[in-house]
């Protein structure tokens, strides 16, 4: 299965489960990454054990579902998600060390 072809899947299941009904904002979609990321780091922060037993690390599923969350909204786009993430990856290989001068 390709990137597209899983996003589109991501979305279909989000569209067949109701979370589509009415159109989503970028601000909402963006707000419901950053709940999926936040409470990856609650996971972590709690020392809770990984859960699914798939994953191996505190928070990791949650993160998984911020990128679930990221691929259904790209899909709803249209965005071809393998093309951006190959040409967002090329151009990252380019950059400078560390470039932007930030501490992280």
């Amino acid at each position: 299965m390709t990137v597209n072809e899983f996003a589109k899947e991501v979305h279909e299941n989000a569209v067949a489960h109701g979370w589509w009904e009415t159109a989503r904002s970028f601000p909402e979609v963006a707000a419901l990454i950053h709940s999926e990321v936040s409470e990856a780091l609650e996971e972590w922060r709690d020392g809770n054990p990984a859960i699914y037993g798939c994953c191996g690390i505190p928070g990791g599923v949650e993160l998984c579902d911020a990128i679930i969350r990221i691929l259904d909204y790209l899909a709803y786009m249209g965005v071809d998600v393998e093309a951006v993430l190959m040409a967002k990856h090329e151009y990252n290989k380019g950059r400078e060390y560390r470039h932007g001068g930030k501490r992280a």
